[in-house]
């Protein structure tokens, strides 16, 4: 992802919720996932103690929830909070490409080689790779636009996305929004931010009108965390 970061302690408590994350925008956690504390504490050789503190950091952020006498899970999104998830994206992604000025040819060169990563991933029998690579593109577009702020803030919007469509959304589009993340680097490409906001705004209420209450899912897998956060073979 193009807001990783390299110099993250493994085994901080920083480190254990980005693989968290991460795992979310890759599909290996999905909505309603038991995160067990102990777990976790063998999983990276911390004390539980340090598992607790970042799943706390990750609860204040809306990725997990605790559930008493239970223990802690991935949320699962109602309804209402995935149309308030695209709701805040359309605010703030068409807001930040209007704001936004001519980007360097370094910026545009790095949108296009992202746009055709994304094809790429999407020849792949890999829904997680192709659903990083489409998630990421939102995350760069804020990198190459120079925001700090607004990077860090479409990281979380792009994995609570993510749950949404876990939960909401069919997952055969995906050709449709690398198409779309095509036409708003181009967009940009020719200085013409207006449009790129217009498509961008158009690309989202795309997303959005799939949503569907119908699809929502009780699955739960009780099995698959160890395979889900630490480093090794990816279940398709």
């Amino acid at each position: 992802m193009a807001s990783s970061n390299s110099s993250m302690n493994p085994g901080s408590k920083a480190d254990i919720a980005e693989r968290v994350v991460q795992s979310i925008l890759a599909r290996r956690l999905q909505p309603g996932e038991r995160l067990g504390e102990q777990d976790l504490a063998d999983m990276f050789e911390v004390s539980r103690t340090l598992v607790r503190e970042a799943l706390m950091q990750l609860q204040a952020r809306g990725f997990v929830e605790v559930r008493s006498r239970v223990g802690w899970y991935v949320v699962e999104p109602s309804f209402e909070e995935a149309r308030e998830t695209y709701a805040a994206r359309r605010v703030i992604e068409t807001g930040m490409l209007r704001e936004a000025g001519v980007p360097l040819a370094s910026a545009l060169r790095q949108l296009r080689e992202h746009v055709a990563a994304e094809r790429d991933a999407i020849q792949t029998a890999d829904a997680g790779a192709r659903s990083v690579a489409l998630a990421d593109f939102h995350v760069c577009l804020a990198e190459c636009l120079g925001n700090r702020f607004l990077t860090a803030m479409m990281v979380d919007l792009s994995a609570r996305t993510t749950l949404v469509s876990a939960l909401y959304q069919s997952q055969t589009e995906a050709q449709g929004s690398n198409d779309d993340h095509a036409r708003i680097v181009e967009a940009l490409a020719v200085g013409d931010n207006m449009l790129a906001a217009s498509l961008m705004r158009e690309h989202i209420d795309r997303l959005a009108a799939r949503l569907d209450e119908k699809l929502a899912s009780t699955v739960r897998s009780s099995d698959r965390l160890r395979a889900a956060l630490l480093p090794g073979d990816r279940p398709a």
